[in-house]
């Protein structure tokens, strides 16, 4: 049973962790497409393409936290 208490604080502390970071690169991603947005075509094409870049990271990063959530929990609604 004190097993069961130490499980279920356990994933809800990674859950808010992971929500927590997926949150942090999706607002960095968004950060990096505003900056193309604001900049327009009067940013270079080399920073352009990195910024984008790094976007696509950021999302990545935030689709891999939400990923080891829906793993953490795909065990429990398996049974």
């Amino acid at each position: 049973m004190a097993n069961d208490a130490k499980n279920t604080f356990d994933t809800l502390k990674h859950d808010a962790q992971d929500a927590v970071d997926e949150a942090k690169n999706r607002a960095q991603a968004g950060g990096e497409h505003l900056k193309r947005d604001v900049a327009g075509d009067s940013m270079p094409l080399g920073d352009r393409i990195v910024s984008n870049v790094k976007e696509t990271l950021h999302n990545t990063k935030a689709d891999v936290d939400a990923a080891k959530r829906d793993v953490r929990h795909g065990a429990d609604d398996t049974a």
